[in-house]
């Protein structure tokens, strides 16, 4: 398991909660009610049903008890924790109306955040012991950057930059626009903000050269074969931290990790990581108060 990461600030994910659950209830469960009284409660339990790896359980009971407070949410694992098919997650006791109420929201958050970790585990592990990196992209779902990128830290990759605003990089139409790698980098040094460090993305082995001798000391090598990332660590791997992106999947993240660049950066984490088979199961009922036995 990894070590524990940092969940957001619940500023940076409250507003998502509210919004997930507003589009799904509407202006009222009109199922629910019908089928279970409002003083029945019961407990309830969220199970794996399959190989994952846990994230976002906070997250969840933000969920339900926004829906019920008077709901118990007691975990059973921690985020960051593998589990298997058939293990439960959490177990929830209280009223049974805002327990199905908030069940499909909470789930959805689970799944999408325990996929996005899963993911991330499965390439952190693919790499083990190269001494490359996992790191994540700015192709985040809209609205849920921070929770993205908090799973795949709970998967054990590298969060990159947040966003525009806090980190430097040169991309090729930026470097187009600024008429080439030499003119972009040096642009870029002389203006960049302190503290920020600027990486350039390139293409070839020219370029990567043409960057570092322009002063740049972080390079993002995108698309570039592992033969060709091996001459360019062979050439400039000394002199600039090397990052390879683009074209990276399980079948080849260990070869490309083998070239010797230090990191890897890989979209895929939160752009197409399946989201986790999960179910909440109702596991005692209590009649209401007052009911017949």
């Amino acid at each position: 398991m990894t070590p524990p990461v940092e969940l957001p600030p619940p500023h940076s994910w409250r507003a998502l909660v509210e919004l997930a659950l507003a589009e799904d209830i509407g202006a009222g469960d009109v199922t629910t009610p019908l089928a279970v009284s409002a003083d029945a409660e019961g407990l309830g339990e969220i199970e794996a049903r399959q190989d994952l790896v846990v994230c976002g359980l906070e997250i969840a009971r933000a969920v339900f008890h926004a829906v019920e407070p008077r709901l118990a949410f007691e975990p059973a694992v921690t985020d960051g924790e593998r589990v298997g098919p058939g293990r439960g997650l959490v177990r929830l006791r209280g009223p049974l109306r805002g327990l199905l109420v908030a069940e499909r929201t909470a789930l959805n958050f689970l799944m999408r955040l325990c996929g996005v970790a899963t993911e991330t585990r499965r390439y952190v592990e693919a790499v083990a012991g190269t001494g490359a990196e996992i790191v994540d992209t700015r192709k985040t779902l809209p609205g849920w950057r921070p929770l993205d990128k908090y799973a795949t830290a709970v998967g054990g990759g590298r969060n990159h930059r947040v966003g525009l605003f806090d980190g430097i990089l040169l991309k090729d139409n930026h470097l187009a626009a600024a008429g080439g790698v030499v003119p972009a980098v040096k642009s870029a040094l002389a203006e960049a903000p302190a503290g920020l460090r600027v990486q350039v993305e390139v293409e070839s082995e020219p370029d990567a050269v043409a960057a570092v001798e322009a002063g740049a000391d972080f390079l993002l090598l995108d698309n570039c074969p592992p033969a060709l990332l091996r001459q360019i660590v062979q050439r400039v791997g000394g002199r600039a931290l090397l990052e390879a992106s683009g074209g990276v999947t399980l079948a080849n993240v260990r070869e490309i990790a083998e070239t010797g660049v230090q990191r890897i950066s890989i979209g895929a984490l939160t752009h197409s990581a399946p989201a986790a088979d999960l179910a909440l199961e109702i596991r005692q009922a209590e009649p209401p108060r007052g009911a017949a036995r």
